[in-house]
């Protein structure tokens, strides 16, 4: 082989490791494939607090709201004191029913109600005035309607002081046995009717056993 020949080999080869090492070179520059990013967990929707079932309000609760709101002098809001009510107040309300939006069951009930409990009573004292929707003078409270009102109230309070003394008991029977417990349901059972006959009971009859119906009607 003559120089010249292996001249032209040596630049042949010369030039392929050339091209051979740009190829590599433009190879390893070549950004590759990057790799999927992994996948953020969703995240979990809060889930809504269940709502929480509110207490059906007591019908005749709503009645007296409304005769307070329409007659605050009649009907005042705790803790101002109760007034004594007009003979036959209820025959007045009967004209306000309709503007009440209250049937006349609705109102026997909340007059009933409102008659009945230590607050009514304790406003209940002889030659107390009563007063009408407006809060106007209509006539005052018998003696015999006076001394009705304090005997309902000290059974009252009869009952709850035996009610309470009663829980003390079991409370303190339990450590001994159940024996206790049998006999204070009795007493529980009585004050539970008590507080039932207080929805039920004539409000004229908490004033005066000789004026049954004077009240309510």
């Amino acid at each position: 082989m003559g120089f010249e020949q292996l001249a032209a080999l040596k630049d042949q080869l010369a030039k392929q490791a050339e091209e051979k090492r740009v190829a590599k070179k433009a190879k390893q520059a070549k950004p590759g494939r990057a790799s999927p990013a992994p996948a953020q967990a969703r995240p979990t929707p809060a889930r809504p607090a269940p709502a929480q079932k509110s207490k059906p309000v007591d019908p005749v609760v709503l009645s007296i709201g409304k005769l307070q709101k329409r007659f605050p002098k009649a009907f005042p809001k705790n803790p101002a004191p109760k007034v004594p009510l007009k003979v036959g107040i209820f025959k007045d309300l009967l004209e306000h029913a309709e503007g009440l939006g209250l049937s006349e069951a609705a109102l026997r009930d909340a007059i009933k109600v409102w008659c009945w409990g230590s607050r009514y009573w304790a406003c209940v004292v002889e030659n107390a005035v009563r007063v009408d929707l407006n809060g106007q003078d209509a006539g005052q409270v018998l003696p015999a309607e006076a001394a009705r009102a304090r005997g309902l109230q000290a059974k009252r309070q009869k009952t709850k002081n035996a009610a309470q003394g009663n829980t003390g008991s079991q409370d303190g029977a339990a450590q001994q046995g159940g024996a206790v417990q049998q006999d204070s349901t009795p007493s529980q059972a009585g004050a539970a009717q008590e507080d039932s006959a207080a929805s039920q009971g004539s409000p004229v009859q908490q004033e005066s056993s000789a004026q049954q119906n004077s009240t309510v009607q």
